[in-house]
């Protein structure tokens, strides 16, 4: 099973995994480890298999007796990983083994983004700190005027009030109920995730998470350094305009006129994005773009069925095979009535071959149209991929290819493309002048978020190293926000504040550098796209839609897989083996032009 959804857990195993483990010995020769990794392979293909229908199941008809399958089923999957990557990490001091060989042992071992080491109790001392961190996190809640506000609430709160008081008090006391008493566990998850990572053969957890991506994990660090000083000159204008606007909406004793921003300001409990601030920020009449795709969508008699044929018109119209029969009989598309679900929008491959779904609950609005040409750009990579040899080979180049394909069709929504598939009306296209405003709420989310999405994992880089230590933590922290953001917290932070356990990614240990790579690798597919269709325009009202060249040279990529190190595959579509931010800034390009000439005068930066 492979399933894309933003942090949906992968389900479970085989019986098969305990004599798996017990015919793994190590080999004697390379004959004997091929031998062993071939079979590896197999068992993790069948078992995702399995796993898969047990999490369908389960979040598909959320019962007391589907969780407990899901449970039992994921405590078996995570033994047969362990195992495997202990294997693997064996294996991979065979000599005379090809470079592929190798290879495919590092992926064996760097699944694993929380290893534990083989000291009897540490994986259950690991399990019970991450369940109780977990707790808090999900437990958790701030306060609003003194009464108390859940999780969900109080972001939906922060991204609505404009009382500095108010967004002050949500953000100290989030941080400090849910970030502070799990400081203590989180650095004890440390120390033994450090010990799994050097029994697997890694310097440390950092530099485990960082070898899965075909190169030396301190040439990739830098890689992602490189990346965003290039959109950086870009982040320092948004962020000098909107200082500025911030300034004029509360006064300088709320926002200074010069350095940081106040991080609670931003519409989000992290400001990692800001489009909830537009209202605040746009220049007069710049939003209004004259139309909106939900009341399209309801004038044209679309149901929630019709919008995923859309979606699927979208791949056909590139060359595209059809889905599957079984993609309509068997995805969740709308909401059932007589049960429980999880709505959270995900792409699924049971069986490695063809039995695609998606899983949403799907409303008639933009939002939904938006992430059902993402979530099928999933399914069509999952399908591209499966005459791969491998089941390590059915994944994306890197983690961060899938969700920039998705995002890639996102993006590929335009003003023109509505017009082509009969939405919208020529005559109510947006003129010029819109451009602005429609860059603009583009921007913060995509550009806002890039220094975020780099600053979370480059803090716990330095813990899982040793250069922060427990009692620098918070002292980091909030070194690293200013720098990267520009960003301070509302008030003086105490040392033993723990504001990053405020954010669900670190106690859940989800990296999040696939994030960052996300958004600026969707730029870089979406400009070749457009290339390669003979774009001519302003790039951000591209459509490639119909453009059968297009589709034929995505498909060469996505059928890679994860077959080849990521350049290759970045290669086959855009024509360079490198990451790049340049595209991004393109492709925002007469919004930096706008935004240099509202900053003149301005002492941009902190």
């Amino acid at each position: 099973m492979k399933t894309f959804v933003s942090l949906g857990a992968l389900a479970a195993a085989s019986v098969a995994a305990p004599a798996l483990a017990q015919q793994a010995a190590p080999a004697a020769d390379a004959a004997s480890a091929q031998a062993w990794i071939k079979a590896a392979d197999q068992a993790y293909a069948d078992q995702t298999v399995r796993s898969g229908r047990v999490q369908w199941v389960y979040e598909t008809n959320i019962t007391d007796d589907t969780e407990a399958l899901v449970a039992a089923s994921n405590a078996e999957y995570n033994t047969l990983m362990v195992k495997t990557a202990a294997e693997a990490a064996r294996m991979a001091k065979v000599p005379g083994l090809t470079a592929e060989d190798q290879r495919k042992l590092v992926m064996m071992r760097t699944q694993i983004t929380s290893p534990v080491p083989t000291t009897p109790g540490a994986a259950e001392e690991f399990g019970t700190r991450q369940a109780r961190i977990q707790g808090l996190y999900g437990k958790g809640h701030g306060t609003l005027k003194g009464e108390p506000i859940n999780g969900s609430d109080i972001e939906a709160a922060m991204g609505t009030s404009r009382n500095p008081d108010e967004l002050k008090e949500m953000w100290l006391s989030w941080h400090d109920n849910v970030g502070k008493p799990m400081k203590a566990d989180y650095a004890r998850m440390v120390e033994l995730s450090n010990e799994g990572a050097r029994e697997l053969g890694f310097a440390d957890t950092g530099a485990l998470w960082r070898s899965n991506y075909d190169m030396d994990p301190a040439t990739f660090a830098a890689l992602t350094e490189k990346i965003w000083n290039e959109v950086r000159p870009l982040y320092v204008q948004l962020h000098c305009y909107t200082r500025a606007k911030l300034g004029e909406k509360y006064g300088d004793g709320v926002q200074k006129k010069s350095g940081a921003i106040r991080a609670d300001l931003l519409g989000n409990m992290w400001g990692q994005s800001w489009g909830n601030i537009y209202d605040v920020v746009a220049p007069k009449g710049a939003g209004d773009i004259g139309y909106d795709i939900g009341d399209l969508l309801t004038a044209k008699g679309y149901d929630p069925v019709k919008m995923v044929k859309a979606g699927e018109g979208f791949y056909s119209s590139l060359g595209f095979a059809p889905l599957p029969e079984t993609f309509w009989a068997r995805s969740q598309i709308v909401k059932p009535r007589d049960r429980e679900v999880v709505c959270h929008a995900s792409a699924w491959d049971i069986d490695n071959k063809d039995d695609l779904r998606i899983k949403m609950c799907t409303k008639v609005n933009a939002d939904d149209f938006v992430t059902i040409h993402h979530e099928l750009g999933h399914n069509y990579y999952q399908r591209a991929y499966n005459q791969q040899p491998s089941r390590y080979y059915m994944e994306g180049a890197n983690d961060g290819f899938h969700e920039a394909i998705g995002d890639t069709m996102a993006l590929s929504i335009t003003p023109e493309y509505l017009v082509q598939i009969g939405l919208l009306s020529r005559d109510k296209v947006p003129s010029p002048d819109k451009d602005t405003g429609l860059l603009l709420r583009q921007a913060l989310d995509k550009v806002a978020a890039m220094p975020w999405t780099l600053l979370v994992d480059r803090w716990r880089w330095g813990v899982f190293d040793g250069s922060i230590k427990p009692e620098g933590y918070e002292a980091a922290w909030n070194q690293m926000r200013l720098k990267y953001q520009g960003l301070v917290p509302p008030a003086e932070r105490p040392a033993d504040a723990f504001d990053p356990g405020a954010k669900f990614h670190i106690p859940a240990v989800v990296p999040y550098t696939r994030y960052f790579l996300a958004r600026v690798l969707q730029f870089q597919f979406y400009e070749a796209a457009c290339k390669e269709a003979g774009w001519q325009g302003p790039l951000h009202r591209c459509s490639f839609y119909g453009n059968k060249a297009v589709g034929a040279k995505l498909n060469a990529m996505l059928s890679m897989g994860a077959s080849k190190p990521w350049p290759d595959a970045l290669e086959a579509f855009t024509g360079t083996r490198e990451i790049s931010g340049k595209a991004m800034i393109r492709y925002f390009a007469p919004l930096q032009t706008w935004l240099e000439k509202q900053n003149k005068g301005q002492n941009c930066g902190w």
